[in-house]
């Protein structure tokens, strides 16, 4: 069981299968709402459990994807597809070490001027 939460706790989670490999993505929406990069991994649904779902809100950022995240704190938690079988969880909102290494990064034609990457991971345009 992996657990974890937004900033100010009101939203609880734990995911009850091990974890994938997070991605880290690039795009000019996840940069703009969590303020730099999002790093998240993908969870089966039936896999996580969310306590605190009343103060969870929602945004819905294009005609597919919607951005959930604490309607108390503002914690950036979810992202979301319609229709898809697993929901991407921010890896910054696990408690604990996740035993877990990033796989690749995603949208790197989107990223900011004012970093590299240089971990040599796969990287998607």
């Amino acid at each position: 069981m992996t657990t974890g939460s937004c900033l100010c706790g009101a939203i609880t989670f734990a995911v009850s299968k091990p974890l994938s490999q997070p991605d880290a993505c690039h795009c000019r929406q996840c940069r703009k709402q969590s303020g730099h990069y999002w790093a998240s991994v993908d969870v089966a649904r039936d896999a996580i459990a969310i306590t605190g779902a009343d103060k969870l809100s929602w945004y819905q950022s294009s005609e597919r994807v919607r951005r959930g995240f604490c309607s108390v704190c503002g914690a950036f938690l979810l992202w979301d597809v319609a229709g898809r079988a697993r929901i991407a969880v921010a890896m910054g909102a696990f408690d604990k070490p996740t035993q877990t290494t990033l796989g690749m990064h995603i949208y790197v034609a989107e990223k900011g001027d004012y970093y590299d990457i240089a971990d040599g991971l796969p990287q998607r345009p």
